[in-house]
């Protein structure tokens, strides 16, 4: 590869970038069509979500770090850059949303949305920047494509993307480990220990490794419908106000029509801003018990967590955090 022309390099990269976009349009009518013909769903969701974890990502944040790096400072192209590096923040939430998923349809919709989001992001690169890139003169594309085939590498295996990308590490394989522990775990009888373990390692994958954090959230939403603890009586985080107390004055928080990752943000941020005593209502349109052991890994003795309806559509629990000089 280091020998290529640079119209070598330009078409390489147009085939990978081909290639990625079949697998990808596969991948999801796959999805579409078990859900269409009433199959069970759930292995095509999976496919789906692991190759995107396996291929596509680590081949956007690679791409972000050579070919984005040397298009940033290019006459007319700082605003593309930004807004391609947004639509691979955009790919990832709706990596997690066709994991998370309630429904069969819903599934379909999401992966025909990553589909289609993703047809339009390669487009843009293919027609923007790589002929921008090609025509300058100083931009040496064989080695861009070295660069980032190197990269794309490390982070499959486990390689971080804010550091040394070249020198790959375990992390890849700790989180498949990791999960398929959590998994006997849960089968052993202790989904809840399971679930909180799977909440502490997506705290601390999903800013440095979204990838990864993708695989963990997916995982936890398998791992909570396994625990057996009834949903009204997580100790230690009830609200320690009694239904007496309560004057219907809290505020609600409705996320059922943003994507799961809006929803996290809108609702740890609506949480951030309480006051001690206060709380608000979150109405969801599924159990949003993997949420509660985020926040049992975020805000851990610091929040409470009151189921005030259970489904089966509707689903409101009052968030609060603690009040002043509470007990733990």
């Amino acid at each position: 590869m280091e020998t290529m022309t640079k119209s070598e390099a330009y078409d390489a990269m147009l085939q990978h970038h081909a290639l990625l976009c079949k697998q990808v349009a596969q991948r999801s009518a796959a999805v579409g069509d078990a859900v269409e013909h009433g199959r069970e769903y759930g292995t095509a969701v999976a496919a789906f979500v692991a190759h995107i974890a396996a291929e596509v990502l680590p081949h956007a944040m690679a791409e972000e770090h050579t070919i984005y790096a040397a298009a940033a400072n290019h006459p007319g192209l700082g605003d593309v850059i930004e807004e391609m590096v947004g639509e691979h923040r955009r790919l990832t939430d709706l990596a997690e949303q066709i994991a998370t998923e309630q429904s069969g349809p819903a599934a379909a919709a999401s992966a025909r949305a990553f589909a289609e989001l993703f047809d339009r992001h390669v487009a843009k690169e293919n027609g923007v920047i790589l002929p921008a890139l090609g025509e300058d003169p100083d931009v040496d594309l064989a080695q861009l494509l070295v660069q980032m085939h190197r990269l794309a590498e490390a982070v499959q295996q486990g390689g971080s993307t804010r550091e040394d990308l070249a020198m790959p590490d375990s992390e890849d394989a700790l989180v498949a480990l990791f999960l398929e522990a959590a998994s006997d775990l849960a089968r052993a009888g202790h989904a809840d220990r399971a679930c909180s373990l799977a909440a502490s390692a997506w705290k601390a994958l999903r800013v440095p490794r979204p990838d990864l954090a993708v695989r963990v959230t997916a995982a936890m939403h398998r791992l909570a419908s396994m625990t057996t603890r009834e949903v009204v009586t997580f100790s230690g985080s009830r609200d320690r106000r009694g239904p007496e107390d309560r004057d219907g004055s809290d505020p609600e928080l409705d996320v059922r029509t943003l994507a799961p990752a809006q929803r996290h943000e809108k609702i740890f941020a609506t949480y951030e801003h309480l006051e001690p005593g206060a709380g608000f209502v979150l109405v969801n349109d599924h159990d949003p018990k993997p949420l509660y052991y985020q926040f049992e890994a975020e805000h851990s003795g610091q929040f409470t967590w009151d189921y005030l309806e259970a489904g089966p559509r509707t689903w409101r629990v009052r968030i609060g955090r603690v009040p002043l000089g509470a007990p733990g």
